[in-house]
């Protein structure tokens, strides 16, 4: 096997964890997604081409919920709009990209491998191969398409208790994610904090979807004031 190959083996091996932890909560998306009444192909689909756990668990809770196509449309943008800044993150931490390779490394941004590759930069304080970061990539993509699949095929046979306890999993990876941030700024906390208080005072006399768009917005917002005072 040439170098790139055995670049790309790597980036395999180190996202594995990754897409382990994807696996279960993408069967629950599967299962959720065609409970609630989205077809076989939409649910399939929808993890192929959006390939973002959070919106899409959110946008099927919306639909359910009874919002309109704008109002998912707009929460889904502001909700995926940090995958902008960490796409830019990681092209920065890779070896020459080309336009190309930006482009689909771009599309394999998640926060759980976001987190994974910045980690592995600090750690080698230099510059990561194009190969090894599309394995970490593409086995955290895979075992989401596969665990959608999954689930969509499980569907008729998974209790929507079970399904909806599964989902569980994707606020404990944030949380994973969030708690080492918070303990190293606090403020990250408190962001969080607010964004929460926000979602739920609008849900008082809001619908939920347009709660969601609103405690984003105001949640970025403040999250960008309190950032910026540091």
């Amino acid at each position: 096997m040439n170098h790139q190959g055995n670049e790309l083996l790597q980036g395999v091996r180190f996202g594995l964890p990754v897409g382990i932890g994807y696996l279960p909560i993408a069967v629950a998306f599967g299962t959720l997604a065609l409970q609630s009444g989205i077809g076989a192909e939409g649910t399939v689909l929808m993890s192929v081409l959006v390939y973002a756990g959070a919106s899409q668990f959110m946008a099927v809770g919306m639909l359910v919920s009874g919002a309109g196509a704008m109002q998912i449309i707009i929460a889904t943008f502001f909700l995926n709009l940090r995958h902008l800044i960490m796409s830019m993150a990681v092209n920065r931490s890779i070896r020459t990209p080309s336009l190309a390779w930006k482009g689909l490394l771009s599309f394999g941004i998640t926060d759980e491998t976001f987190a994974l590759l910045t980690l592995q930069g600090q750690r080698q304080d230099q510059k990561l191969s194009r190969f090894f970061t599309a394995g970490v990539m593409s086995t955290a993509y895979l075992s989401w398409v596969i665990g959608t699949i999954l689930g969509g095929l499980g569907s008729r046979a998974i209790p929507s208790r079970i399904s909806e306890g599964m989902a569980i999993g994707l606020y404990a990876m944030f949380i994973g994610l969030l708690t080492p941030n918070v303990r190293r700024f606090p403020e990250t906390g408190v962001i969080a904090l607010l964004s929460m208080l926000f979602c739920y005072g609008f849900t008082r006399f809001l619908d939920q979807g347009w709660s969601i768009v609103l405690a984003t917005v105001l949640g970025a917002t403040a999250g960008a004031i309190i950032i910026g005072r540091k």
